[in-house]
């Protein structure tokens, strides 16, 4: 079945016109609620692109929606972030999204032009992760989301005055701040699920070892295992740096190091020898790098053992 073109929406006065909502108050920044959005199914795109950021706080849609090709279950209240330019796409049965209910926050680009904001929020992580990565809140917590975003509404919906704007990139920044702290804390309170992945990021690391990949490809990329656990890098080294202290990265070197130290204390192979076999272009490149997380040398390692 082919993909639906997706709809490129430029303006946030042009996303309000598409859903049948009133002009919107303020050209670089907007927030609705879905239960006000007069959904006509037919008449509704099925996939969208646009050109600014938006955060939904979503309840009871019972349609499908796919970020990218994930799919994801929205009967909980969870928090989507998207960036612009993302797709965002939606499958039947359509006619159910009259139940959904939430809000949704837009804002473009051009708002946060020439404030630390502009730069900081493209280091905001879950704006590059997948919706089945979306964020979990608890009634608490969406009720702390809600008034910071019902307080950017008051601002906008004000007389505009010269402190408008940084009163409203302070609510942004306010908003993202609780969305980190919320992640870290679904990092910690879904142990189970999210040691699963642990666990299996370990088999799949075994595998490609035991698959004599190293010698031919080098040490794997990130991207490789998170394609096959599912997820995002980003979301990944996340998840792995609140559970391990360490990114995927260096989740990734640290086994391909175990491996190394298990072939110094157990085989007669030479440095050379073990350091090809493990993927390393140069010699120089593997001592260099297992005595910067080891603090010993190849050589003085297998040492340690005779």
């Amino acid at each position: 079945m082919s993909q639906p073109t997706p709809l490129h929406i430029k303006t946030i006065s042009e996303y309000h016109r598409i859903l049948g909502l009133p002009k919107p108050l303020h050209p670089l920044v907007s927030l609705v609620r879905f239960e006000d959005m007069p959904f006509k199914p037919k008449q509704a795109p099925r996939a969208i692109v646009h050109n600014f950021y938006s955060v939904a706080l979503k309840k009871s849609f019972h349609a499908i929606l796919k970020y990218g090709q994930q799919e994801v279950d929205f009967d909980e209240g969870i928090l989507l972030f998207m960036a612009p330019m993302q797709v965002l796409s939606i499958e039947g049965p359509f006619e159910t999204a009259a139940s959904h209910q939430g809000w949704l926050l837009l804002v473009h680009p051009d708002l946060l032009w020439n404030t630390p904001l502009a730069k900081k929020i493209r280091h905001y992580e879950y704006f590059d992760y997948k919706a089945n990565e979306a964020l979990h809140v608890s009634d608490a917590e969406e009720q702390i989301l809600i008034s910071i975003m019902q307080n950017i509404a008051n601002e906008y919906k004000a007389r505009i005055d010269n402190f408008s704007q940084d009163v409203i990139i302070a609510q942004l920044e306010l908003l993202f701040t609780y969305a980190d702290r919320f992640y870290q804390r679904q990092f910690l309170t879904r142990k189970v699920s999210n040691h699963q992945i642990v666990s299996r990021l370990e088999e799949l690391l075994n595998d490609y070892f035991k698959s004599n990949k190293l010698p031919s490809e080098g040490m794997p990329p990130v991207t490789y295992f998170a394609d096959k656990l599912h997820l995002s890098p980003n979301y990944l080294s996340r998840l792995l740096k609140t559970l391990t202290g360490q990114s995927t990265k260096d989740f990734i070197i640290s086994k391909v190091l175990d491996l190394a130290k298990e072939k110094l204390s157990t085989t007669n192979l030479t440095m050379n020898e073990i350091a090809y076999g493990l993927g390393f272009d140069h010699p120089q490149t593997f001592n260099k790098l297992f005595k910067s997380k080891t603090g010993s040398s190849p050589l003085k390692f297998r040492q340690s053992f005779n």
